[in-house]
């Protein structure tokens, strides 16, 4: 039993279960016009890995079967996969709503110009990188240009209604630029709002606050300034059990490129795929092992924990679970 496991023994018993899929989370390719040094999943413009159409029309009717909610697409970037229009589309015509993560960048790439109007035309949601207002931050983060860069995608997102018409909500992610937790999220959200209107000229719906995981080019970035150890115990001395309701493995499934299955986007990341004997590949799809199925742990997990809680929606803690958020207000 891993630490992770002991916090959570103490509070809920042994284990930890997942209790539906309202999510299918899933990543279409690791290859990324960026290679950011907190990506976790070390995407970058040399690699190769990407979803085939096969595996997709796998997940499309996965999607139909388990009545998931909403489907999470991310990467690498998404838009560079060839198939994703396609897949997008398939989806929208089984009345699923679709959520893309978008480094905003790669939509000013010469040959997608025309993936803005798609994602609009398609009213797929869409949750955008954007881990600082200020520069500097960005600049530490993502590399040269990438603020300025960004802050030109979400001008032309806002010229197509994101951020402004309720079917075409357009988040913002922020991440800490170093080995700390994230502010409180309703109180940054207001500092975005503020800075970005004030400065550019842009809106957005909402913000969504994630904590580093103490995995990828983040942990290698930590070892080399010896601060790993440090910030793993930063993360387990933070651990708050009332973030173990909403935490996104308990309520999702995780669909890798070649269509492995895991529990989130970081196990996947650190290949620790779905165990305690339910099938781990697209094809061996059995939805009632899925929704009530042993969650594989590890220390990273601490992560997720930490504080006010992290999810690919945002803080836990004093919130509705936020990735749905969005989904309830609009009645769907």
């Amino acid at each position: 039993m891993n630490e992770f496991e002991k916090k959570v023994t103490e509070v809920t018993g042994p284990g930890l279960y997942s209790l539906d899929i309202e999510t299918i989370q899933v990543n279409v390719g690791l290859k990324c016009n960026q290679a950011c040094v907190h990506c976790h999943v070390e995407s970058s413009p040399l690699r190769t890995e990407m979803m085939d159409w096969p595996t997709m029309e796998l997940i499309s009717d996965v999607a139909k079967r388990t009545q998931a909610r909403l489907v999470d697409i991310t990467g690498g970037a998404p838009e560079l996969n060839p198939h994703l229009c396609r897949f997008i589309t398939a989806l929208r015509q089984q009345g699923h709503t679709v959520q893309v993560r978008t480094n905003l960048t790669v939509l000013l790439l010469p040959d997608m110009e025309t993936m803005p109007a798609f994602f609009r035309d398609h009213q797929v949601h869409l949750v955008a990188s954007l881990p600082c207002y200020l520069e500097e931050n960005v600049r530490r983060q993502r590399g040269k240009g990438v603020f300025e860069k960004s802050i030109e995608a979400i001008k032309k997102l806002n010229a197509l209604g994101y951020g402004q018409n309720p079917e075409l909500p357009l988040n913002l992610i922020y991440n800490p630029v170093g080995p700390f937790l994230p502010p409180d999220q309703a109180k940054l959200e207001e500092d975005y709002r503020r800075e970005l209107w004030n400065r550019f000229g842009i809106i957005f719906t909402k913000l969504l606050t994630i904590t580093n995981m103490p995995i990828g080019r983040f942990q290698d970035d930590l070892r080399r300034q010896g601060k790993d150890q440090k910030y793993l115990t930063l993360l387990e001395q933070s651990f708050n059990p009332r973030t173990l309701e909403g935490l996104m493995c308990r309520h999702q499934i995780n669909i890798d490129w070649d269509g492995q299955l895991y529990d989130c986007d970081f196990n996947l990341a650190l290949k620790l795929p779905l165990d305690h004997g339910a099938p781990n590949h697209i094809k061996d799809f059995d939805p009632s092992v899925w929704a009530r199925r042993r969650i594989v742990t590890g220390i990273h997990c601490f992560g997720c924990t930490a504080g006010r809680g992290s999810s690919c929606g945002g803080a836990l803690v004093g919130l509705p679970r936020p990735i749905f958020t969005a989904l309830s207000e609009e009645g769907t």
